[in-house]
């Protein structure tokens, strides 16, 4: 009995043994990963970039300066964070929709449009892409706009190159006193420089002066409307004109050998062909340009309520190799054009 009762105490031990090694071979059960898992970080949100289409109408210094300068001042604004992409229609108006219809295709975040044909195109091609404006005289007129209260109010804004008409006459009188005749010489497809005409002539006839406008129709025409309003005046006026800025050698080969002075609207065309002009800086006013572009990218500001901003100075500027060969007096107050 004794043997059985301890072959029985034994056979106990032995079970439990077995058992405590069991529950140390035991793997630990597997922690939940929903309770282990770290929260992931949030992922910082990509930097805004944006893509600027420029189309500048033709290689010209004015229009080169207006450009160079809103260059500079998106650049400074934003940085690497905007790519720009500069096209030149080579004075070519058609050349300019198909340009400005390439960056509407690529879906540019914005249109600089550089001079009054670029404009137009602009506007033609989209209502959805912000476009501004530079080197354009008049919006009003360039964009249809009867009764133009100095904003456009759908996707277009920016600068006018237009510089005080009234002191421009003014100059004419300034320069010569003793003048009847005025002829005003201008491309007639263009809208801008017909409103210039028109309203340097009637400052000129309450200043004295008879006028006649010499419009032609391209550069077909060009030279013989040229000899007729030299043959047939003691002054000509041309205005801030692309046809006229991209040939100033066919004025200047006309007029400076009859001894007929030019009075210009703008300091390019006067440093080809005039005597003088009340100059504004188209670099100043493409970095103006280029200040609103970053306030339109960035959000800050609608396009839609950007009013047109204008050249915050203007300079008398006179041509010093023109005068010297036409034997002219430069009056106080005028700084030689540089060449």
């Amino acid at each position: 009995m004794k043997k059985k009762l301890l072959a029985l105490i034994l056979a106990g031990i032995m079970v439990l043994s077995l058992a405590a090694c069991g529950a140390k071979d035991e793997p630990a059960p597997a922690e939940d990963p929903k309770e282990t898992e770290q929260p992931a970080e949030p992922a910082e949100p990509a930097a805004e970039t944006y893509t600027v289409g420029i189309c500048q109408l033709a290689p010209h210094p004015a229009l080169d300066a207006a450009t160079e300068g809103f260059q500079d001042a998106l650049k400074e604004a934003l940085g690497d964070a905007v790519e720009i992409k500069v096209d030149n229609a080579a004075g070519e108006s058609a050349t300019c929709a198909t340009i400005i219809n390439g960056f509407v295709s690529s879906d540019v975040d914005l249109i600089m449009a550089n001079a009054t044909p670029a404009l137009q195109a602009a506007v033609s091609a989209t209502s959805d892409i912000p476009v501004l404006g530079t080197s354009v005289t008049e919006y009003g007129v360039a964009l249809g706009i009867s009764d133009f209260s100095g904003t456009v109010g759908t996707n277009v804004s920016g600068t006018s190159d237009l510089a005080p008409l009234d002191q421009q006459a003014a100059m004419v009188k300034e320069w010569f006193p003793d003048a009847k005749t005025v002829g005003l010489v201008y491309c007639s497809a263009e809208a801008n420089s017909q409103y210039q005409v028109d309203n340097v002539q009637k400052y000129l006839e309450d200043l004295g002066f008879t006028c006649a406008q010499y419009p032609f129709s391209d550069t077909n025409d060009m030279a013989s409307v040229v000899q007729n309003a030299a043959d047939n005046n003691d002054v000509l006026y041309v205005p801030t004109d692309n046809t006229c800025a991209n040939n100033t050698g066919v004025i200047d080969n006309i007029c400076r050998p009859a001894k007929v002075p030019v009075i210009c609207g703008e300091e390019g065309i006067c440093g080809g062909c005039g005597v003088a002009t009340l100059s504004i800086s188209y670099y100043d006013l493409g970095v103006a340009t280029g200040k609103m572009a970053a306030k339109i990218l960035t959000g800050e500001s609608n396009v839609s309520e950007m009013p047109i901003e204008y050249a915050p100075q203007f300079t008398k500027k006179y041509n010093e190799a023109i005068c010297s060969d036409l034997g002219l007096p430069v009056p106080e107050g005028y700084e030689a054009i540089a060449q």
